[in-house]
């Protein structure tokens, strides 16, 4: 009887699977290197490949709509492929999916070295949109639940979109060094020790599924395919609108059949018995609230940032290097800003920072559409405002939506997190460049305006950020209203660890 009394009793004592997950950064060091190096690899690819279009061009003989495709496909490849892949994730394992996607990333920038002509380029990248598709939804589902505590996942995820966003930063500063004594191949190349290290520390870093963290739901094929379609025509849909313009039928058919299908999509999911993405967990409050406040940040910042970069060069005659310098401010809140995450979140709970932190973000569209032609300092404030707002976005509202969904559908949930960035992305750039095609008379990248274009295009700029500013602002209003059916929760706890991280 003692001895059953004792065994019952060591078995109580013994650690469950939520006591053995880390209790600080430093005890998930390895795991966030390779989570890290996931977010490293998405940031620093097409910031760092941009440099080297002109060499790729030239070297290639790829025409100007060829060389869009080598940076576009890669885009909608990963957008299109994020949906259905993270629906697999959450049946096959999160960690699986991951370690293949970084196996087809190595190799396909290893491929870039065998690479003669831009058409193998063009499928290079869409292999590596792929692996993309692989990793990044899994990067922030498997941050999340690596921890139990609301608080060590927000620090892990502002560590991981860090790491990220200094990639972003130094991507076109390090490219061009890199161009200046080796072939344009190592700026892809530099992905294998990236793949790799981020294969080892997901690896050992992070535990394997667990069956009841998985659902064995059979994937539904055509909700897959309908959902893959939207996306993908919602991602080409703007570049079309940039290069073919408003006259031609092309773009506004695109745009249609991808209202079309994401219609159908939507019926299809409504009607299947095992859906792809079930709606009923989209409309949670959590979850749609942050999917909100992500397409929110996603749209203004895309389009601040389209407009900031034609004005400072085309209005007011900036270098490029100095229109560089200009967009400083931006880059600097993105890295810094991180810091102020963590005291935020403890001040005001998660919830509440995902609303300020999106209000900073309509605040930055709405100085720059009143303010914005009347000096550099509008600009810079703007620039600063939207930065800090979608800094504090990226890692809360993703963290909420995570908050939102059972354990076995987190990746798609990621998933739904970064499709939501990518194709408001798109609009926020369509939206503009719409805009100032139709205000705008004459080439707007003429070396030089007569005085009605120089008016025409000041105009469209600030009518451009007035309607960005609505349209972002009925996205977070509509997230304001989904947020207020959840009770607000206490703030997480983001004392120090005891090992000093």
């Amino acid at each position: 009887m003692n001895v059953r009394r004792r065994g019952a009793a060591e078995k109580a004592d013994a650690p469950t699977e939520a006591s053995r997950s880390p209790r600080s950064l430093r005890d998930a060091g390895v795991a966030l290197a390779g989570l890290s190096a996931v977010f490293l690899f998405e940031m620093l690819d097409n910031s760092i490949l941009n440099v080297a279009l002109p060499t790729i061009g030239r070297e290639l003989s790829a025409s100007t709509t060829v060389l869009q495709w080598v940076t576009g496909v890669y885009a909608v490849v990963f957008g299109g492929l994020m949906l259905a892949l993270g629906a697999l994730a959450d049946r096959v394992g999160r960690r699986k999916v991951m370690l293949v996607g970084l196996v087809l990333l190595g190799a396909a920038s290893l491929a870039t070295t065998f690479v003669t002509t831009a058409e193998q380029l063009i499928a290079v990248r869409a292999a590596m949109g792929v692996a993309a598709a692989m990793t990044t939804p899994g990067s922030l589902a498997l941050a999340f639940r690596l921890f139990d505590e609301d608080g060590l996942r927000v620090r892990a995820t502002t560590l991981i979109s860090t790491v990220g966003l200094v990639g972003l930063a130094i991507g076109p500063t390090a490219g061009g060094f890199v161009l200046a004594f080796a072939p344009w191949q190592a700026l892809l190349l530099v992905n294998v020790p990236i793949a790799a290290l981020a294969f080892v520390g997901i690896r050992r870093g992070i535990p394997a599924d667990r069956a009841d963290e998985l659902h064995r739901d059979p994937v539904d094929g055509a909700g897959a395919l309908l959902g893959t379609a939207a996306v993908v025509l919602a991602l080409i849909a703007p570049t079309l609108f940039v290069g073919a313009g408003t006259a031609s039928p092309l773009p506004w058919l695109t745009t249609a059949a991808a209202v079309v299908t994401a219609v159908l999509f939507v019926v299809r999911e409504r009607v299947a018995r095992h859906p792809l993405l079930d709606l009923e967990l989209v409309a949670r409050p959590l979850v749609s609230s942050g999917l909100a406040f992500k397409a929110a940040a996603a749209l203004a910042t895309a389009g601040l940032g389209y407009l900031v970069t034609l004005q400072l060069q085309l209005d007011w005659g900036w270098t490029p290097a100095r229109a560089a310098l200009g967009m400083l401010p931006q880059v600097v809140v993105l890295i810094a800003g991180g810091a102020l995450i963590r005291p935020l979140v403890t001040w005001v709970g998660l919830d509440k920072a995902a609303r300020l932190g999106a209000g900073a973000v309509v605040c930055g569209l709405a100085v720059y559409g009143l303010l914005g032609r009347f000096g550099y300092v509008w600009v810079a404030l703007a620039l600063m405002l939207v930065a800090a707002g979608m800094r504090v976005v990226g890692v809360v509202a993703g963290t909420n939506v995570m908050r939102g969904l059972p354990a076995d559908r987190t990746t798609i949930g990621s998933a739904l997190v970064d499709t939501a960035g990518e194709v408001t992305t798109g609009i926020g750039i369509a939206v503009s460049g719409t805009i100032l095609a139709t205000l705008f008379t004459g080439d707007i990248a003429t070396s030089s305006w007569s005085a009605h274009q120089t008016a025409q295009f000041r105009e469209a700029v600030t009518r451009t950020g007035l309607v960005l500013t609505v349209l972002t602002a009925a996205l977070v209003g509509w997230g304001i209203i989904r947020a207020r059916r959840v009770a607000d929760s206490p703030a997480p706890s983001l004392a120090a660890d005891p090992d000093g991280d």
